[in-house]
Parts: C-alpha cells; sequence; structure tokens
C-alpha cells in the first residue's frame, strides 16, 4: 500500500476528524443540540454553526488567496464582538438541525477541495502574517478537534482520541512563542523537551531531551491545555522546571487575542 506525503495525509486526517465528528453527532436528538456546551454562552448547535462558518471563508481563502470582500464574519484575527463571533454564527440559530449540519459539510467539503489543490508551501492569509497551506490545515483540523470536543460534551458523549491529535500536539508546541507574544510576555530563550503517549502508545518527542523543562503525558491531556479545553492542573501531565509549567499555564494553539482557557476544578 502506498505511503501518503505528509501533506497528503495531513488532508486525509483532517477528514476523518471531521467524518468523525459528524458520524458521531448524527444519533444526537434534535433538542440536544440546545444543550449548554462548556464554551461560555455556546449552545451545541453554536460549536458546528462555528467550524461551518469558518471553514466556508476557509474554503475562500484555500480558493482565492484572499478574504472575502463582503464576509458576514469578521477576519480571524479580529477580536469577536460578542460570544458568537459573527453574524452567520448568529443567524444559524435559526436553521433547522438538518440545515445546519448540511451547512457544515458543504462548507468543509469545498474547504478541503480547494487545500488538495495547492502546494503545502503556498502562503495563505488568515490571522495574523500569511500561513502556509500545511499551517492552514493543521490550523482547521485542530479547530475541528477543540469545538468538537464542546460539541461532545454537550451531547453527553464520551471522546475517543486517536493519533490524529499529531497534529494538534506539534502545533502545540510550536506555538509556545506566539502564548508568549500574545500575552506581551518575554520569550524564554530556553528550550523546553515534550513527551508524549499517543493514544496508540506510540511515543511523539519535541525538543532537547536534556532540557531542564520538560512536560511528560498523555497527547490528549497535553492537546486540551495548548487548545484551552481543560486546565493543566487538572490533567496528568507531568513538569519539571518553572518553565514548562508556566507554559502550559498560557499554551494557546489557536489564532487570536489571549484565550480565557477554563478554570480548574478545584
Amino acid at each position: 500500500m502506498a505511503t501518503l506525503d505528509p501533506m497528503q495525509q495531513l488532508l486525509s486526517d483532517l477528514e476523518a476528524e471531521q467524518n468523525y465528528l459528524d458520524q458521531a453527532l448524527s444519533m444526537v436528538p434534535v433538542e440536544v443540540w440546545d444543550h449548554p456546551s462548556p464554551a461560555d454562552g455556546w449552545l451545541l448547535r453554536d460549536c458546528i454553526a462555528h467550524l461551518a462558518d469558518v471553514d466556508e471563508n476557509a474554503a475562500y481563502v484555500a480558493t482565492h488567496k484572499e478574504y472575502p470582500k463582503k464576509s458576514a464574519t469578521t477576519k480571524p484575527s479580529e477580536p469577536p464582538t460578542d460570544m458568537l463571533q459573527s453574524q452567520r454564527q448568529r443567524e444559524a440559530r435559526n436553521l433547522s438541525i438538518d440545515e445546519l449540519v448540511a451547512w457544515w459539510r458543504d462548507a468543509r467539503t469545498r474547504q478541503n477541495t480547494a487545500l488538495k489543490a495547492l502546494d503545502a508551501k503556498d502562503r495563505l492569509p488568515w490571522a495574523g502574517p500569511p500561513m502556509s497551506v500545511r499551517s492552514f490545515a493543521t490550523a482547521r483540523l485542530m479547530e475541528c478537534w477543540s469545538h468538537g470536543l464542546d460539541a461532545l460534551d454537550a451531547a453527553e458523549i464520551a471522546p475517543v482520541d486517536s493519533d490524529r491529535l499529531i497534529h494538534v500536539a506539534h502545533l502545540g508546541v510550536i506555538t509556545r512563542n506566539f502564548a508568549y507574544q500574545n500575552r506581551d510576555l518575554d520569550v524564554p530563550d530556553t528550550p523546553i523537551y515534550v513527551e508524549l503517549i499517543a493514544p496508540s502508545g506510540e511515543s511523539w518527542k519535541w525538543g532537547p531531551k536534556d532540557a531542564p523543562d520538560n512536560i511528560k503525558g498523555t497527547a490528549g491531556d497535553f492537546c486540551r491545555v495548548v487548545t484551552q479545553r481543560i486546565h493543566y492542573t487538572d490533567t496528568n501531565l507531568d513538569t519539571t522546571g518553572e518553565l514548562a509549567s508556566e507554559f502550559l499555564s498560557i499554551a494557546q494553539a489557536f489564532a487570536g487575542p489571549p484565550g480565557p482557557g477554563r478554570e480548574p476544578s478545584t
């Protein structure tokens, strides 16, 4: 069986993550879609509306390499004006669940098709500086997974982690400097070592192993922290060194202003 190149594997994993969430929510009763999610002010349906909305913009950007000129949404780099981040997301509360899901499926399909036509190193405008297509697709997978966690929580469905988290974990590690810069903090010049156990049991490693500051634990815990779906003190992540715990306290794998994160349970 032919091995996919890294970009093909990433796009395959993106589609698989989308399909997993779609399938997991397919049997959820209509009334449950109006249950609150862990995201402040968002219902389950809002999580999917957000994915559809941003996938819609992403499809346009990947096709035209520019922002929609008359987009109903704010640019991803702009702070939201309210908890539902765009006019389209607010209006989506008037859609039936079938209409909402159909919108998401159409938007993500067009996004994925457009991304497949590009080279991994092509640059696309998005939040902050232009991003490579590879980084752009990785961010879309991260968003699908993290907002999917909130949607599944609202539906009381236990998520099943997969090795597709390698993309989210990598994004979390390489955005360490961004997490500091985003908060107007000095970026440490000391590297950290990150060693995670994948859902399959494989070991994933970043940084010099002899670094005095390190983070060890499961990929699921780490990815939930860097996407701000859980406070790091509520995980089983082990840290050595002040910089390791400091990073986890401000980690943010997604673009935009500093996120509020989740409060610790105790």
